[in-house]
């Protein structure tokens, strides 16, 4: 093996490698945007949300694949259409049931006030939003950032240092605090690397992430991570931070937190079960140092 070849493997470099291309295809796809008058400025996909959240996923999807296929040499395994139906299905099924259990929770302490109802058409642009935010983080945050964290550092490490970045990456978010990127990555870094670890594919946390941003700001009207999006139900939050999650979102509600660490300690103690974790580098055998792939 050349050491060109061995930099090339190192997972630092894999990373590195990655997450560029998928940065360079954002870039591209926000000055595509801005210079055909879909959208107002970089980075403003209220503009255009259905355009720049199909655009935005595509890219991701094909940048992805061919970095999988071109700089890793295997088959793109986590985006294997086999027995993504239902890992989707049962993804947004997981989101939409923890985030009404969240808002039910914060409803019953007086922190949620419906004012009207704005129709089904509101709720559009948060659809496509939310999938296509779950989409394209996914692929970068569990698909790249955790996967490759993983191969190098094992699964509880990566799980660590994936769950802080994804917190971190929400600090310049409108209304965000200490504590909101604490909140984010607790739950849902938490939660969603636990939902790939389990099925080693990404499509349950697509699911998952896109559902609970939909139900969050398309259903209940409550700002997503710091941004309003509208949606069915006019709504506003009120009362202790701590229980309502204030301006941020209802998703540092401390009952979100309780709901989705429970989701993700019960995905974890599953995927530990069936043998899905990777070890520490010193710990693991010559054969176990790529993950385990599921079936």
């Amino acid at each position: 093996m050349t050491l060109l070849w061995r930099i090339l493997k190192f997972p630092l470099t894999r990373l590195l490698i990655a997450m560029t291309a998928l940065g360079g295809a954002w870039y591209v796809v926000q000055m595509l945007l801005v210079a055909t008058g879909a959208s107002t400025k970089i980075g403003d996909p209220v503009s255009s949300p259905h355009l720049a959240s199909l655009a935005t996923a595509a890219a991701f999807a094909l940048v992805y694949v061919l970095y999988v296929l071109l700089v890793e040499w295997r088959p793109v395994r986590e985006l294997s259409l086999k027995g993504a139906p239902l890992e989707l299905l049962a993804g947004g099924f997981l989101g939409a049931g923890l985030f009404t259990l969240t808002i039910v929770s914060i409803w019953a302490t007086g922190g949620y006030d419906v004012s009207g109802w704005n129709g089904v058409l509101a709720a559009a642009p948060a659809l496509s939003l939310s999938l296509g935010s779950g989409f394209a983080e996914e692929i970068l945050v569990r698909g790249v950032i955790f996967r490759i964290t993983e191969e190098g550092l094992g699964t509880w490490s990566a799980i660590a240092i994936s769950s802080a970045l994804f917190g971190l990456a929400h600090m310049g978010n409108p209304n965000a605090t200490p504590f909101s990127v604490v909140a984010i990555a607790l739950e849902a870094g938490v939660l969603l690397a636990a939902a790939y670890i389990l099925t080693r594919r990404l499509w349950l946390a697509i699911g998952l992430h896109a559902a609970w941003n939909f139900v969050q700001g398309g259903v209940f009207g409550v700002a997503v991570s710091g941004q309003t999006m509208g949606g069915l139900l006019s709504a506003r939050l009120s009362g202790p931070d701590i229980l309502s999650g204030g301006e941020f979102g209802a998703e540092t509600s401390v009952f979100a937190m309780i709901y989705c660490l429970a989701a993700g300690a019960f995905l974890l103690v599953k995927a530990h079960g069936l043998k899905r974790f990777v070890a520490l580098p010193w710990r693991r055998p010559v054969a176990a140092a790529a993950p385990p792939v599921a079936c």
